[in-house]
């Protein structure tokens, strides 16, 4: 297992910087050279002892030793760690915390170990840039007042999309004075900002949900942003006040038996089923019962009670990419919108 999680932990540190954060990937190397060196880092990767580098990644298991990390530091139960870690206006650096975090892991290794047991949960508010643009199509192609349903909501950050107030590019759109500001660096022409939009009604359902009036919650959703990407955490914390202040619901259920219940058409409103990033963590067999859940709603669509499914997931060809699709019925037709950076730090609209 060893040698598979050293690459793992390479992998994961090419991710983050990738995807911009130099400290989290230089951290990462920090663990994957100790790995190198015979450290078994107290055990904790023991549940993962039969996993392939395959399995380590996809179980996020790298991230969640490093997200268990940045939650002490969040919390502050370790000042000696948390005075090293980047701050805004004060980089780190990660040779000189690791000494100081491997230390931390021997102090606190039963919160970490039980920190990793479970699973990765993350809600990923700037993912509405994108979503927003679905959401205007179907309020300008329909008409009709929006009834919003999402799976997999994680907190329900994104429930109240249209509280937000959306930078993209030239283009705006939302509530001038709104606490939430999403910016994007939008390529291509823009989605329909002009279009009436009402949304009549909201839900929103999670395996597992995040419970934002719960301190240890929303700070196990805090450190799974990397610890330097300070508009991330400060977008981040200022949709949870929001959520709070808005009382934000997320029913614990299963996606498939939650959709069939509550997601039908109904007269007088377009219904959209929405989601991002979820579909990939649904075993096969449940992504078929979903599927044939939106078919068999799509199917019941009419003119007057209109059906879209809007998702936000991995490319096909490339899963390092991700890409806006709509279907809307009557008529089961599928777009794609457009694509999209993961956290989308920038989206290439492709709907005209």
């Amino acid at each position: 297992m060893t040698a598979a999680l050293q690459k793992a932990f390479r992998l994961q540190a090419r991710g983050c910087e990738e995807y911009g954060s130099p400290f989290q990937a230089a951290l990462a190397l920090q663990v994957a050279g100790a790995l190198a060196g015979g450290d078994t880092l107290e055990g904790l990767f023991e549940p993962w002892a039969q996993a392939d580098v395959p399995a380590l990644f996809s179980d996020h298991a790298p991230l969640r030793y490093l997200a268990a990390l940045h939650e002490l530091v969040l919390s502050g139960d370790d000042p000696g760690l948390a005075a090293l870690y980047p701050q805004a206006g004060r980089p780190a650096d990660a040779v000189r915390v690791w000494p100081e975090a491997r230390r931390a892991t021997t102090r606190h290794c039963d919160r970490i170990a039980d920190f990793m047991r479970h699973e990765l949960q993350t809600n990923e508010v700037r993912r509405s840039a994108c979503l927003v643009g679905g959401f205007l199509t179907i309020a300008a192609e329909t008409g009709l007042p929006l009834r919003t349903f999402e799976a997999g909501a994680s907190a329900g950050l994104n429930l109240y999309w249209d509280r937000f107030r959306y930078d993209l590019g030239a283009h705006r759109w939302g509530d001038p004075g709104a606490q939430v500001r999403i910016e994007t660096d939008w390529r291509g022409p823009p989605p329909p900002v002009d279009a009436a939009v009402e949304v009549i009604s909201r839900a929103a359902c999670d395996r597992r949900p995040t419970q934002l009036t719960d301190a240890a919650q929303r700070r196990r959703l805090l450190s799974y942003v990397w610890p330097d990407q300070f508009e991330r955490i400060a977008r981040l914390e200022a949709a949870i006040a929001l959520a709070l202040a808005l009382e934000v619901e997320v029913e614990a259920a299963d996606a498939v038996a939650w959709t069939h219940a509550h997601a039908a058409p109904a007269d007088g409103a377009a219904t959209v089923f929405y989601h991002s990033v979820f579909w990939q963590y649904m075993p096969a067999q449940s992504q078929a019962a979903l599927a044939k859940v939106i078919a068999d709603h799509g199917a019941r669509a009419t003119a007057q009670a209109p059906f879209a499914w809007l998702r936000m997931e991995a490319h096909d060809e490339d899963r390092s990419l991700m890409d806006v699709r709509l279907t809307s019925w009557p008529g089961g037709q599928e777009r794609v919108l457009a694509d999209v950076h993961p956290h989308a730090a920038w989206v290439e609209w492709r709907a005209p």
